[in-house]
């Protein structure tokens, strides 16, 4: 088959005006509850999101990031701020995210502001983190070139045996982005592409 003939009908679910809640906050609780309740493949992960960024050149680019938490007024991920997405917020903070919830024909799209969260958030959510990816997240500089892969693996073995009896503390170029929606868009699949 070609990737012209690529094509699948959606008609899984319906969406209609009176079944959508007004409040755009109760609504993606209400697709949220759903989609999580779903019946879904071991690797699909629903609060995997794309964010899209633009540079202050206006160069767009998009990446896969983790949503770890949602409520009025904000949306929230963790991440390093050096990164090609962190440099990209702190030169222009408008973003976009976007969720495919494939096994239910779903899409909701984003469009807001991002700014760092509060410390303290960071701080708390980067020690419930796996052992693992605290050490992660202060051994790898993101976007970065490494000198080798054997570099960074003596990186993190340096840094687990210096955190071998305590817990590692939170770096400061790492942590929360909140993004404020300006538009929140919620896109079910139909039959004909009438979605």
């Amino acid at each position: 088959m070609s990737i012209s003939e690529m094509r699948l009908s959606y008609d899984a679910l319906t969406l209609d005006e009176k079944d959508m809640n007004p409040d755009p906050w109760v609504q993606f609780q209400k697709w949220w509850d759903e989609i999580t309740a779903a019946q879904t493949p071991d690797w699909f992960e629903p609060n995997a999101m794309t964010l899209s960024t633009a540079d202050d050149a206006g160069n767009v680019t998009s990446r896969i990031v983790l949503l770890k938490g949602f409520a009025p007024p904000s949306f929230t991920f963790y991440t390093n701020y050096r990164s090609v997405k962190g440099r990209a917020i702190a030169a222009n903070p408008k973003v976009s995210l976007c969720f495919s919830w494939a096994p239910l024909q779903r899409q909701v799209r984003i469009v807001g502001t991002a700014a760092i969260g509060a410390r303290e958030k960071s701080k708390e959510y980067f020690e419930s983190r796996p052992r693992e990816s605290q050490i992660g997240a202060i051994a790898s500089d993101q976007s970065i070139a490494i000198e080798s892969r054997q570099a960074l693996q003596q990186r993190w073995e340096s840094l687990q045996a210096q955190y071998e009896d305590q817990t590692p503390p939170c770096p400061d170029h790492w942590g929360a982005y909140e993004v404020t929606p300006t538009h929140i868009e919620f896109w079910q699949g139909r039959p004909g592409r009438l979605h």
